[in-house]
């Protein structure tokens, strides 16, 4: 149990600070958080993203983006963050066989063997870009998202 005691902590770390949260990324980008007004600090608490935040800020708020885009528009460089959800869509059911069952008929005396169709639920997975970060010159210029 000495041996294995440093690799079980190492591993309940690990998983630990594989969770981002807020306030995790706030600590870890606490000297840029702290040089904030208070109005922003509270909006990135409450995982917000505003126009003119930095990519620091956003991160900040939201976390890391699924996907990070550059593109040149006539406008100039920009970076674009995605972030996306993911889900199982129920798409119907299908017909997966048959379940058969056994059961004794004291009317017949003797076992009656019985088929029923057995249905399956078909689930489709499904990824959609719920929110849309659009940086110019380092300073948020557009945000994209969805609603329900």
């Amino acid at each position: 149990m000495q041996r294995c005691l440093p690799i079980l902590l190492a591993a309940g770390l690990a998983a630990l600070t594989g969770c981002s949260t807020v306030s995790s990324r706030i600590r870890e980008k606490q000297a840029v958080f702290d040089t904030l007004p208070p109005a922003t600090r509270a909006e990135i608490r409450r995982g917000q993203v505003g126009v003119g935040f930095t990519p620091d800020m956003v991160y900040m708020a939201i976390g890391k983006p699924d996907e990070m885009r550059e593109r040149v528009a006539a406008a100039g460089h920009e970076s674009v963050w995605k972030y996306n959800m993911y889900y199982d869509r129920y798409v119907g059911s299908v017909r997966a066989g048959y379940r058969r069952w056994v059961r004794w008929d004291p009317r017949i005396n003797a076992y009656r063997i019985y088929d029923e169709p057995m249905d399956a639920s078909v689930y489709q997975p499904v990824r959609e870009t719920y929110i849309r970060v659009t940086f110019r010159d380092g300073k948020v210029t557009a945000i994209d998202q969805m609603t329900s």
